[in-house]
């Protein structure tokens, strides 16, 4: 089975990535991508590179490559030491004078950020899955140790304070759970949303980042050390927040769609 990795180039920041044409049999692929999942273990990459440097705006002008594990030029860096996320690989794609056929591109040159933006809100919304799974794994354990673990006699989940922390776990998680579901419900129904599907993905990324900082409180001491998967949790969810796009430009994206959509209501 072949892994497939995504190298995305940003063109709110400086593109590193360029490709010439020559005689048009191939392309010269130079330069490099930081933050590659699964990029040590892939064999199949799509590459995002700029073909056209004289075009107007930075977004336009760049092609999708199909690059393939052994093609000589490219390389992959050093496997990242990241705070959490461990079992997912982590690297830098290297392109030095690497040479890609003309077939290896991934729908028109010039025309690959159409084909990055078409799978990238079913991107945020698969992503949103992620932190509910570990907003469930969170309450699987916090509620299991809130009633083994005795304190002046009783199980410290007959507290009040801690069954609020609960009760504020588990209504977070079901909200989470159902915005997901009806986001992808409407997905699978070919009526997905840009807005709802960067929506979805902030929302339960900082919810489960908030959940399993309050699993760690209900633990205590053991929250805190790596005998109970609560840090590792912890440490998982912070990515959401980070990868695949910010909260911020999630924020900024939900933004504008909010403001098109009343500057459109006030034409009709």
């Amino acid at each position: 089975m072949t892994d497939l990795s995504k190298s995305r180039l940003d063109w709110r920041e400086k593109i590193y990535m360029n490709a010439k044409n020559h005689k048009c049999d191939y392309y010269v692929l130079n330069g490099n991508k930081f933050w590659i999942t699964n990029g040590p273990d892939a064999d199949v990459l799509i590459v995002y590179a700029k073909t056209n440097t004289s075009t107007e705006k930075p977004q336009h002008g760049i092609s999708a490559f199909i690059i393939e594990k052994d093609m000589p030029g490219f390389s992959t860096a050093q496997k990242l030491d990241k705070m959490g996320m461990r079992g997912s690989n982590t690297c830098e794609l290297i392109f030095e004078d690497c040479k890609v056929p003309v077939k290896n591109i991934l729908g028109k040159e010039g025309r690959g950020v159409y084909v990055l933006m078409s799978g990238l809100d079913f991107e945020r919304l698969i992503l949103a899955a992620g932190p509910v799974g570990l907003m469930q794994a969170c309450c699987d354990v916090a509620f299991e140790y809130a009633h083994v673990r005795k304190q002046f006699g009783q199980p410290i989940g007959t507290y009040q304070l801690i069954q609020g922390k609960m009760a504020d776990m588990y209504t977070t998680l079901n909200a989470c759970r159902s915005y997901l579901y009806n986001v992808a419900r409407a997905a699978d129904k070919g009526n997905s949303s840009n807005k709802d599907c960067a929506g979805v993905i902030l929302y339960c990324a900082e919810k489960a980042t908030q959940m399993c900082l309050d699993g760690i409180q209900i633990l205590g001491g053991n929250g805190y050390i790596n005998d109970y998967p609560t840090s590792r949790l912890f440490r998982d969810a912070k990515l959401y927040e980070i990868g695949a796009g910010t909260s911020e430009v999630r924020r900024v994206l939900i933004g504008k769609a909010l403001n098109s959509e009343y500057n459109q209501s006030r034409k009709q």
